[in-house]
């Protein structure tokens, strides 16, 4: 039995792996579906957001249904979902279809890793929690770098939709594994479901991630571009961007009081704001959606500028950022070493600290001629640290929650690191791309190129993510422009990833108000002690 639970957590880890790597994959496989299916950058980032949109919007939901249906039950079934949206992500003709693609791999997701965090949260007790976290945690970030590989060589070797298609067999050795070895976990005292706090949920953070990226297609205020849906066109002078962001506020207005009210009538709301009151949960959950906002931004725009600037393919890409697992999997042995004599939340610093000190690496190797030789130390120690991080910041956020609430805990967790990571690759996303044309319509300017012809070129290059440069290239007419493009992709990127050493930064001082504590300390066994009655 004892063996059994163990097996039960490689199945659940592999579950998690099936979701890192099916993100971190597509960063490679971008570019190449930018030229097969003519996408623009704005469809880049919703590539990636439309899943993390979902993703984000229904953890909460799926944690709650979890706990009352059955957290394996709802795995299982988020499994069969992601399998199945993968197949169709696969074979999608358009962009349109692969993003809505991706939205339903979001609800699969959903339902995925919130179950992974709760089963072992059940399962586990005192040192062996803090032992499986570190296992689910190094998983997270061994897979994160290892998937970009897997993608550049399906990329190269076959083609994107591979990389969609690796799912398949992954999704179904999880079903055997799962049933097999994982038994079944529910709280019985669960009655309700709070449908309206997960609409009040979804509006929120729909409209916050669709104003955050659209506002530079749109029009931060003034309508700059169309927006059409259907045959309807927005007809006002006023954009859509700020409404969205009204629209955001009153949701979480509206969340707040409503899961506030519901708890006081004594039903069980989507997000329990009484979980807040434990200090380790409340300041864990703020930590980790301002480290999640640094970590994963980045990833969106590096493999473009491998690809496009440097002009490495896919499978050189994945190589190259192979370095970020090496560093990964060195940080889970450390971290495994040192989690019984130092207390989690310094593993977290020290986690920190190499990232922030990785990324600013990684912001002053880049440029138009960098060589990949010195990224490779920036990545292995980026990689490190996130290691480091992840699974041991998990561990801190829900060492104090009780076992029948470990649903709503996990969900709640997940919920802000997806939240930091939508917000991650919308803000540096828009940094990117904005930065990118700001300075190639100056570097134009200087060339003396003609406003319109400027226009033209700098449309070209923000909207293809950076991919129409090779064209540029390919015409003597153009090649002081496609220089000019590849200067300006570069400096784009450095900014995006000074942006997220500052995010981590900040997310490095907000550890600070956890409190330093051993793993297998009295407070770390309180939590199952509680949850037992």
């Amino acid at each position: 039995m004892q063996n059994r639970r163990w097996l039960g957590l490689v199945f659940i880890s592999i579950a998690v792996s099936l979701i890192i790597v099916d993100s971190t994959i597509v960063n490679v496989a971008i570019p190449a579906i930018v030229d097969d299916l003519g996408i623009t950058s704005t469809q880049v980032q919703w590539v990636q957001e439309a899943y993390t949109l979902v993703f984000a919007s229904l953890l909460l939901v799926f944690g709650s249904l979890a706990d009352r249906f059955g957290r394996r039950r709802i795995m299982l079934l988020g499994v069969v979902i992601f399998v199945v949206s993968s197949i169709a992500a696969a074979f999608a003709p358009t962009g349109d279809l692969l993003i809505l693609a991706r939205l339903v791999q979001g609800v699969g997701g959903a339902m995925i890793l919130p179950t992974t965090l709760s089963l072992i949260n059940a399962t586990f007790r005192g040192r062996e929690r803090g032992i499986a976290f570190a296992v689910w945690g190094s998983t997270i970030g061994g897979m994160a770098a290892v998937g970009p590989l897997l993608g550049g060589w399906l990329t190269t070797a076959f083609s994107w939709r591979w990389a969609f298609g690796i799912n398949i067999p992954l999704g179904i050795l999880i079903v055997i594994g799962v049933l097999l070895t994982v038994a079944e976990s529910r709280d019985e005292n669960t009655r309700s479901i709070d449908i309206i706090g997960g609409a009040l949920s979804f509006i929120t953070f729909g409209a916050l991630v669709f104003g955050l990226i659209e506002g530079r297609t749109l029009g931060w205020w003034a309508t700059d571009g169309d927006f059409v849906i259907g045959s309807w066109t927005w007809p006002w002078a006023l954009s859509p961007v700020p409404i969205a962001f009204l629209i955001a506020i009153l949701g979480a207005i509206g969340f707040i009081t409503w899961g506030i009210h519901r708890e006081r009538t004594g039903r069980v709301s989507l997000l329990s704001f009484s979980l807040f009151r434990i200090g380790t949960f409340r300041n864990g959950n703020i930590a980790a959606m301002l480290v999640s906002l640094g970590e994963f931004g980045i990833i969106l725009s590096l493999p473009l500028w491998l690809q496009f600037v440097l002009g490495f393919d896919a499978l050189q890409t994945g190589l190259i950022l192979l370095a970020l697992a090496g560093g990964s999997f060195v940080a889970s042995g450390a971290a495994a070493a040192a989690s019984s004599r130092i207390p989690a939340v310094w593993v977290v610093r020290v986690g920190l600290a190499a990232e922030i000190i990785g990324v600013v690496w990684v912001g002053l190797v880049i440029a138009p001629d960098a060589t990949w030789g010195w990224l490779i130390p920036a990545l292995f120690v980026y990689g490190f640290g996130v290691g480091l991080a992840t699974a041991q910041l998990t561990g801190v956020i829900l060492v104090d929650v009780p076992v029948e609430r470990s649903g709503q805990g996990s969900g709640t967790q997940s919920t802000a690191r997806q939240i930091g990571s939508a917000l991650g690759i919308a803000i540096l996303g828009t940094v990117l791309f904005t930065s990118t044309a700001g300075i190639l319509t100056s570097s134009l300017a200087d060339q003396g190129v003609p406003s319109d012809q400027s226009d033209k070129i700098v449309t070209a290059v923000v909207q293809s993510a950076g991919g129409a440069i090779a064209q540029l290239e390919q015409s003597p007419a153009t090649a002081a422009a496609a220089d000019a493009a590849k200067a300006a992709f570069s400096d784009g990127t450095r900014y995006a990833a000074f942006t997220a050493a500052g995010f981590l930064a900040v997310g490095l001082m907000a550890t600070l108000a956890l409190p330093s504590r051993r793993a297998g300390s009295d407070d770390t066994e309180e939590a199952p002690k509680t949850a037992a009655g």
